[in-house]
């Protein structure tokens, strides 16, 4: 798997380049010492083809909207999002591949070592499927940082289109995570756009009920 290191604010400019045949995987980031190392982890583990681009983002744009805009400015069948804190498990995107594709599904859960499966913290997402979901972002632009990729399991989940294997490892290494608090603002914007099935795209009550 090839890796790459760019600033945010480089993508326009890169986008000729940023295309791949296999999975782009995409990091944002902003310690970048943590970021090389988790990359080089997951590049010798992945066992499959595809990018790693870690993006730093030194003017705090924040993760959704560092994946909105390499997801415009790229093509690949595949996009990938974890962060500079994952640590790998052997060969998580050949097994992440293999699983999602045996079950037709779009978008698939990486076992993070928290959310056994409910949601994909990281995933991997199928192109075609996500700009059907957008128009063309891969998160909800008004999420900044937390429930962006809550919103989009749940939608593959109405849509039947989520899948997830506990073998395909990507697990989150925040040691202060239990401590830590969400975004305020994501997490009020997340209970209207549950009340609302996320502007009609999840009929299942159970779904909209979760994390609200």
């Amino acid at each position: 798997m090839q890796t790459a290191v760019v600033e945010a604010s480089q993508i326009a400019a890169l986008a000729p380049k940023l295309q791949t045949n296999g999975a782009l995987v995409v990091m944002p980031a902003t310690d970048e010492a943590m970021a090389k190392k988790a990359m080089q982890l997951a590049a010798a583990r992945a066992d499959a083809p595809g990018l790693l681009l870690v993006v730093m983002d030194q003017e705090r744009m924040g993760l959704v909207k560092v994946h909105n805009l390499v997801f415009k400015h790229s093509d690949s069948p595949w996009y990938g999002y974890i962060a500079q804190d994952a640590f790998a498990g052997r060969h998580w995107l050949s097994q992440a591949l293999d699983a999602v594709q045996k079950a037709n599904a779009s978008l698939i859960g990486f076992n993070d070592g928290k959310w056994q499966g409910q949601i994909a913290a990281f995933g991997l997402a199928k192109r075609a499927w996500v700009r059907s979901v957008y128009e063309g972002d891969f998160f909800f632009a008004g999420y900044q940082s937390h429930y962006a990729d809550v919103e989009l399991t749940l939608i593959a989940r109405e849509q039947a289109q989520y899948a997830y294997d506990p073998n395909a490892v990507m697990v989150e290494v925040d040691w202060d995570k239990d401590r830590a608090s969400v975004n305020v603002a994501d997490k009020s914007l997340y209970k209207t756009r549950a009340q609302s099935g996320f502007a009609g795209r999840v009929q299942n009550q159970q779904l909209r009920e979760l994390f609200s």
